[in-house]
């Protein structure tokens, strides 16, 4: 019988291999198409497919069919698995190194006449997923993030389930909030810009400044009642919490 003791985590069996790491390395700033992530791994499409199939199947990638074109599927990274997965392993190796994980990561902090990092979240109406991402990145950084958000095609107004969501789960009112045109905020500088619509992120248009870009490719709520709604926030959440120490990490450019 095998000792299970000399058996690696499934966690460990995963990432270990050199091209596994690479994607999810790669996925963990970005959702990509699997023409992208060739291109970025510089790896046949079929090698990338297989081991693509093999995170799915470990739990540690998701594939959402976009919103675009209907053909291309993204894959994302599901941060809140690899984080449970990494303290397991740890854990598995000795038991001081099983963390209390709490994904309510330390907001970046601003020194003193500094410039806030400043984030731009982009959705095609501006109405639900983008104004969520905001207020939420707002919320968790205290304001120490000049966060704002901005729409390839905006609609007149929020959606309706939009305000009641963020009030409700948060405690956040943005009922004075309307939705704004890309080219409103096209002269502003960001230091990240961070597209959460398939079809938006074929839209919006690059800055000259060349801030940080990444996708999150989640599914318009528009349609859906309000738990499914509830639900799309609470997914919103979860990237906008791991985000955090990216902002922290990231280079800060100067002021111009």
């Amino acid at each position: 019988m095998v000792d299970q003791r000399q058996v690696p985590p499934p966690f460990v069996r995963l990432a270990a291999h050199p091209l596994r790491w690479q994607l999810l390395t790669e996925l963990a700033g970005s959702d990509y198409r699997v023409r992208e992530l060739v291109r970025l791994v510089d790896q046949p499409q079929n090698l990338i497919s297989y081991h693509l199939r093999l995170l799915r199947d470990g739990g540690l990638v998701t594939a959402t069919r976009s919103s675009f074109d209907g053909r291309d599927s993204y894959y994302h990274l599901d941060l809140e698995r690899c984080a449970k997965a990494l303290a397991a392993t740890g854990g598995s190796l000795h038991p001081a190194l099983h963390p209390a994980l709490d994904p309510a990561l330390r907001p970046p902090a601003t020194a003193a006449g500094a410039r806030r990092i400043a984030v731009l979240f982009v959705c095609t109406g501006n109405s639900a997923r983008s104004p969520i991402a905001e207020a939420l990145l707002r919320h968790h950084t205290q304001g120490r993030v000049r966060a704002s958000s901005a729409g390839t095609r905006p609609k007149p107004q929020l959606h309706p389930h939009t305000t009641p969501v963020l009030r409700k789960a948060f405690g956040i009112d943005i009922s004075g909030q309307h939705p704004q045109h890309l080219d409103q905020v096209a002269r502003r500088r960001f230091d990240h810009v961070i597209t959460l619509c398939d079809k938006a992120r074929e839209a919006c248009h690059e800055f000259d400044h060349h801030p940080r870009r990444a996708h999150w490719s989640i599914p318009d709520p528009a349609t859906a009642d309000i738990a499914g709604f509830q639900r799309t926030a609470t997914d919103i959440d979860t990237r906008i919490r791991y985000l955090l120490p990216v902002l922290t990490t990231s280079h800060r450019r100067p002021q111009p």
